[in-house]
């Protein structure tokens, strides 16, 4: 039985997997994400990319047998991918565009199963509307830290929940991974929910 291998250090994503039942192996693919090569492309083609990128980066190191779930996430906005802003600057700035407004959550999957040498890969979409916050409510939001490390700024389980009034499509795809998206692909690949569910 192949292990499942989640290519990502976000919290975020492993507790999706692991509050679904499943128990997730954690390496990081280190992949270098702000390159001319993938800022070059759309939100949704550059999500994709990275996803693929880090998925087979991970296969590259191991040699065990395993399913390999890489992921990447972006906020589309007036057509321009809004990533993780690092700064309190760049995340006030942001916020204040966004407030009131709506965009696009982006993240791209690809799934590697290294057992079968098959592999999936697919973008989810969620349209994520935002209340009209204040200036204070933004200040008071970018010093808890929380949105400098996470894509678009904005997270669906955390600080920001209260400014987020409204999203049409799937929650867990905002939040990292899309989680019927993942049943799904492992559908796809012959495994059965219950069967994923115990593999270490």
């Amino acid at each position: 039985m192949p292990k499942i291998v989640l290519a990502s250090a976000s919290v975020s994503r492993r507790r999706l997997l692991e509050s679904a039942g499943l128990k997730p192996t954690i390496m990081v693919s280190h992949v270098d994400e702000e390159t001319d090569f993938f800022n070059a492309m759309s939100p949704a083609d550059m999500v994709i990319a990275l996803a693929i990128t880090k998925a087979h980066t991970i296969r590259e190191q191991i040699d065990f047998p395993a399913i390999i779930i890489g992921c990447d996430s972006t906020f589309e906005f007036d057509s321009k991918s809004l990533g993780k802003p690092e700064t309190p600057e760049i995340a006030i700035e942001r916020a204040s565009r966004v407030r009131g407004n709506s965009g696009l959550l982006h993240t791209g999957h690809c799934i590697i199963d290294t057992t079968k040498d098959k592999e999936i890969s697919s973008i989810v979409t969620t349209k994520v509307t935002f209340d009209n916050m204040t200036d204070a409510e933004i200040a008071d939001y970018v010093a808890t830290g929380e949105p400098l490390h996470v894509a678009g700024g904005f997270t669906l389980d955390g600080f920001s929940s209260p400014f987020i009034p409204s999203i049409e499509g799937d929650y867990t795809n905002v939040v990292g991974i899309s989680m019927p998206f993942v049943r799904k692909a492992f559908e796809q690949l012959g495994y059965s929910w219950p069967e994923v569910k115990v593999m270490q």
